[in-house]
């Protein structure tokens, strides 16, 4: 797959799920609505289903400077495309949290500060390190275990999609369960609200590279690299 396509499916998918993730906190933060935090984790989970199912068979369906790392480490993106792929997700990010105050009403963009995540009182920065890699280990784990393993059940994106939903009931009222770089850097860069910022950062990418060498050295025959 030429890599000009592969960059237009990550920047298309990146884009999509952070102005989902975004918006859906956002919308959550109007008078009424009774979202919540299921409504927020299904809503992302969802999305993130959906595009990774649609996707995955042009780029791998990343979205998720976290997952690429992985991948790399894993030998299964080589450093050129990692580059790119994580530079587009970054930009679209942006893109995405950008369209968000564009569209979305400004009072609740403004109560729910974009959507950006933030570590809550009482969790310090370690243990918001601590839980961005325990809950990426389980996401990029799902990404090994539904899409890339030879013997992977036929479930498209939505086993992946899954753990997202069980990460954002469990870490939401915690970290906000970015367990994304690119999902917190959108808002954030957007907002200017970059408290604690380097956990969604160290956190995703611990979590996710731990992951890769579970997978690739203990769970599963080593195959070629496929990019």
């Amino acid at each position: 797959m030429p890599l000009s396509r592969r960059i237009l499916a990550e920047a298309i998918g990146t884009f999509g799920l952070v102005f989902f993730c975004a918006g859906g906190i956002v919308a959550g933060a109007l008078p009424n609505t009774g979202i919540g935090l299921m409504g927020v984790a299904l809503t992302q989970a969802l999305a993130l289903g959906v595009l990774v199912t649609a996707f995955m068979n042009i780029s791998g369906a990343h979205f998720n400077p976290a997952v690429t790392l992985g991948f790399l480490v894993g030998g299964r993106i080589r450093p050129g495309p990692a580059a790119a792929y994580i530079t587009v997700q970054l930009v679209a990010a942006v893109a995405a949290a950008w369209l968000v105050t564009a569209l979305l009403p400004g009072n609740a963009v403004m109560a729910a500060a974009l959507g950006t995540p933030m570590i809550q009182n009482g969790i310090t920065l370690g243990q918001a390190i601590a839980i961005e890699a325990v809950l990426t280990f389980f996401l990029v784990s799902a990404y090994y275990g539904t899409a890339v393993a030879p013997t992977a059940p036929a479930v498209g994106g939505f086993g992946i999609g899954l753990v997202l939903f069980v990460a954002i009931m469990i870490g939401g009222p915690l970290t906000g369960a970015s367990i994304n770089p690119a999902r917190a850097f959108g808002p954030a860069a957007v907002s200017g609200n970059w408290l604690g910022h380097m956990a969604y950062w160290i956190g995703p990418m611990v979590g996710a590279v731990a992951a890769a060498l579970v997978w690739e050295r203990g769970l599963m025959e080593r195959t070629p690299p496929g990019a």
